[in-house]
């Protein structure tokens, strides 16, 4: 990789100086507006468009809007900070998160459009490998932004209204939001063409064949199409590409680079010069022994007594129970002995550790958005769908065997543990493997399934509870854009 330099700003497109080789070093990203012209920086430009992901107004409001809304998550008490509107599901129609994720989106969008509509098919395997690459970050980019601000597929995606597609690069364009079918459709063409043209070469901060494939697997179970779901899951897993983290690695696998975990399919890197210190995702989730990191969003109760049936399960790891401290510094404990929980607002601080002390910084990490243990899952959650009951324990049981369970803990259909449904022991799994990952509170929406807070925290109503079919789940257009589009319909306010 030759050195980087620097460019001046062009529209909506973003890159840096590179040299014409797929070799990559970690993406950043600096305007170029003469990268189109010269082909040989058709690779940095690519680069450029990873690096708008990894902007803080895309990759912070991505995982936290999705995750704030759930029942893993407990938020301690009132803040100035949009998030707060996320978790109490107070949306506003100029929440500051919302914008800043719809604009960072479509600015990505745009920058992939304008390398699209330049670079020909077929030339090399080299600009294949781009196309496919730029195919898979707009696909992905959509995918985020219908999740947020479209109803479940399984709630009439031929009438829902999920987010404009745009695959042209037009600075007068109006678009109209699309339908939710009409999204899912394009994400799917495009990640299946992606898929078509790239390799596995990449590492996994870049996109790969496997990486469309991951995607593709989680959009279609989104979709509830079960079978070509099991089948993209099967495929990456069969692949043998990525491993599962051993069950001694596991605790360590979220204060790694993500190019250190073979169980990683794409993750948005960041080092340490991308450190969002006070603005990074985990700074709401953990305060480290020096103060850094507002630590002000919990694990649940209802999370933690899901996780405590197996006080073996090697996912404890990933919380952190906050101790009060007596004079002497040592934990203080009750009169029976036992160690005194410190507490905000009543809330029981019960640190979140997936976003935090990647290489030992406390506010630095590199959010994880497809791994293998997801695969498992789709395949399991598929699999238990079209009546594959067995297959679908199967594979839960590879991922309990990974977080050091057996035995007794392992299902059977002799042992469901007191579950009505194999379907109903997937979703629990995916909550303990996935818990604060930005799945939890879809894959309650999309199964039709509500969520339940009936535990500490600034919930407005207690016990809380948000129905599938509330307007509630999804987010509003943020207003601005509104003004700026006439053509964009608001979501209902009730």
């Amino acid at each position: 990789m030759k050195q980087i330099t620097k460019y001046i700003a062009g529209l909506s497109l973003v890159a840096f100086t590179a040299s014409c080789s797929l070799d990559k070093e970690p993406y950043s990203g600096i305007p170029d507006d003469g990268v189109l012209k010269d082909e040989t920086k058709w690779p940095a430009a690519t680069a450029g468009n990873y690096a708008l992901l990894k902007e803080e107004n895309f990759t912070r409001n991505y995982f936290q809007m999705g995750e704030f809304p759930s029942d893993d998550v407990a938020l301690s008490g009132a803040t100035t900070d949009p998030l707060f509107y996320s978790y109490t599901y107070g949306h506003l129609t100029n929440q500051g998160n919302t914008g800043q994720m719809w604009r960072m989106g479509y600015k990505a969008v745009t920058g992939c459009n304008r390398l699209l509509e330049v670079m020909p098919e077929g030339k090399s395997p080299a600009v294949n490998e781009l196309i496919g690459e730029n195919l898979f970050i707009r696909a992905f980019v959509h995918f985020a932004l219908v999740r947020s601000f479209g109803r479940p597929y399984s709630q009439s995606p031929e009438t829902n209204l999920g987010v404009p597609v745009v695959t042209k690069y037009d600075i007068t364009a109006m678009p109209k939001r699309n339908t939710v079918k009409e999204v899912y459709a394009q994400i799917v063409a495009d990640l299946s063409r992606a898929k078509a043209l790239m390799n596995d070469d990449n590492s996994n901060s870049y996109a790969s064949k496997s990486a469309a494939m991951a995607l593709l697997a989680r959009t279609y179970l989104y979709m509830g199409r079960n079978d070509s779901a099991a089948i993209y899951a099967d495929s990456v897993i069969i692949g043998r590409k990525y491993t599962l983290a051993s069950t001694a690695e596991l605790p360590r696998y979220f204060t790694k680079s993500n190019e250190n975990n073979n169980e990683t399919i794409f993750a948005i890197h960041h080092t340490l010069q991308d450190d969002r210190t006070w603005s990074s995702i985990g700074s709401m989730y953990y305060m480290s022994p020096g103060g850094m990191g507002y630590g002000e969003i919990y694990a649940s109760q209802s999370y933690r007594t899901l996780l405590d049936k197996f006080p073996q399960d090697v996912r404890h790891a990933f919380v952190q129970p906050v101790y009060l401290k007596a004079q002497s510094g040592q934990d203080s404990v009750d009169a029976g002995g036992n160690k005194v929980m410190a507490t905000r607002n009543n809330v029981p601080k019960w640190y979140i550790l997936k976003y935090s002390n990647q290489d030992n910084v406390p506010t630095l990490s590199s959010p994880v958005v497809l791994r293998l243990a997801e695969m498992y899952l789709i395949r399991a959650e598929a699999n238990a769908k079209m009546g594959k009951d067995q297959e679908a324990l199967n594979d839960v049981n590879i991922i309990r065997t990974r977080a050091g369970l057996s035995g007794n803990a392992l299902f059977s259909s002799a042992n469901m543990q007191g579950y009505a449904s194999a379907l109903d022991v997937v979703l629990d799994e995916r909550r303990l493997e996935l818990a604060f990952e930005t799945h939890r509170v879809f894959d309650l929406f999309r199964n039709n399934r509500n969520v339940f807070r009936d535990y500490p925290g600034v919930q407005p109503e207690h016990p809380q509870t948000i129905k599938y079919t509330d307007a509630r789940v999804v987010h509003f257009i943020p207003e601005s854009e509104i003004l700026l589009d006439p053509n964009l319909i608001q979501n209902p306010i009730q």
